[in-house]
């Protein structure tokens, strides 16, 4: 066997067409907090040959914002980006090459798919029993598309699934929220963490979250 250093999963890198409605998408679908500002609106654009040939991207791209987000619970962070330049293809389907979609595991399934909803997401089908070797009783997933497009994924898996029978190594899962009552769908959770310095703006269901009183220029964090 190779020896690695490599624990797990840090962070998912997504970029949006706008940083501050994808904050408050989040914040109101998940509870997600802001962490930091890896780069501020009034700081950059972030442009220019070392970003090219880092990145890997056409000439003449500017990244514009970064900021990176803490889901509730433990597990990797989201860390989002707002670009410009020549080329902007939209979100990968599940059939296209590369990284296709995120899943987050949720205790209320249902609860999950509301609060998704209700912040701006579209259903695409169910939620469904998870089939196969993931099934159980309880076990069930959905599959969702983010306000920009991205395909996201929410599941569930609280009963045991037929191949752990076999297998000797378990799934890694995320651990619950530190403390009973904060995942988003509790109606007494205090209200998600404000995106720089304003309550997130309320939105009907199936319409982008957009903040009628983002500024030119994000605040730092």
């Amino acid at each position: 066997m190779t020896a690695t250093t490599v624990r797990g999963i840090d962070h998912v890198g997504v970029t949006v067409p706008d940083l501050e409605t994808a904050t408050l998408f989040l914040s109101r679908a998940f509870g997600a907090e802001v962490l930091y500002d890896a780069l501020r609106r009034q700081d950059g654009p972030n442009g220019g040959p070392d970003v090219e040939r880092l990145l890997g991207v056409p000439a003449g791209t500017q990244q514009l914002a970064i900021r990176m987000l803490a889901l509730p619970g433990t597990g990797p962070g989201i860390e989002l980006f707002e670009y410009q330049g020549p080329r902007r293809e939209p979100p990968a389907l599940p059939c296209d090459f590369g990284w296709q979609h995120v899943a987050l595991y949720a205790d209320d399934l249902d609860a999950a798919v509301r609060d998704c909803v209700a912040a701006g997401a579209a259903l695409l089908d169910g939620p469904r029993p998870l089939p196969g070797p993931e099934a159980g009783e309880h076990n069930r997933f959905a599959y969702l598309r983010t306000p920009w497009g991205s395909t996201l994924e929410l599941l569930t898996y609280p009963d045991p699934q037929p191949w752990e029978a076999t297998a000797a190594r378990r799934r890694a899962r995320p651990a619950p929220a530190a403390a009973a009552g904060t995942w988003p769908t509790d109606p007494d959770r205090l209200e998600p963490v404000s995106c720089a310095g304003r309550a997130p703006v309320p939105a009907a269901a199936g319409t982008w979250p957009t903040d009628p009183d983002r500024p030119g220029a994000a605040p730092s964090s």
